[in-house]
């Protein structure tokens, strides 16, 4: 499992928020847009599009997980 920040994402990668090998669908996000006024980029759950948070960009996450 390699940890990266969210700015090391393209849109619409996959990553988890904590290291877990096997993540359920909860629990993987889907890297969003930057929103500039938030200064923070938009993630959405994988399994739920409209529950989103935004991540600073230095935000450590987590990915090469098995889903």
């Amino acid at each position: 499992m390699d940890h990266l920040t969210v700015r090391d994402l393209k849109k619409g990668d996959f990553f988890t928020r904590k290291p877990i090998d096997n993540p359920k669908e909860r629990q993987v996000w889907v890297r969003g847009e930057y929103d500039r006024s938030a200064k923070a980029y938009s993630c959405a759950r994988f399994a739920d599009s409209c529950d989103e948070i935004f991540l600073k960009p230095s935000k450590k996450i987590y990915v090469g997980f098995t889903f």
